[in-house]
């Protein structure tokens, strides 16, 4: 019988973990979700399709590099569509699947919720923050 020591009992409970969570939807649903300007294409595109240009201006704090790869991430996910009509210039369209239509109620209730309580989250933080003063 081969003994294990604890560090290699740790590292393969450790690798264990990460391949359940590198598994589970989602973590990995959520994973894409959070990223940072994901959210706020999903809103921009909920009511309607929108060219490149309208989201550039609606979500103004996001780089032009990071809302292509916004774009592209979603695309790839399936929860939007990228258009391109032959035009001078080419216009570019996106608009959210089917896919990503039915991924809405989850965000607005996300939404909601944040709304509702994040007031209720920032008193905690305070009294959390101020807690850890008074103990240092």
């Amino acid at each position: 019988m081969t003994t294990r020591s604890a560090a290699q009992r740790q590292a393969e409970a450790r690798d264990s973990h990460l391949i359940r969570v590198a598994e589970c939807p989602t973590h990995r649903l959520l994973e894409r979700i959070g990223e940072k300007w994901t959210a706020l294409v999903l809103k921009e595109l909920a009511d309607r399709p929108r060219r490149y240009g309208d989201l550039a201006r609606t979500i103004a704090d996001a780089s032009p590099k990071m809302l292509t790869q916004t774009l592209r991430r979603l695309e790839r996910d399936g929860l939007l569509s990228r258009t391109v009509t032959p035009a001078v210039p080419v216009r570019v369209e996106y608009a959210l699947t089917p896919l990503g239509q039915s991924l809405m109620p989850v965000l607005r209730a996300l939404s909601g919720w944040a709304e509702r309580n994040i007031g209720h989250v920032e008193a905690a933080r305070e009294t959390y923050d101020a807690a850890q003063r008074s103990s240092s």
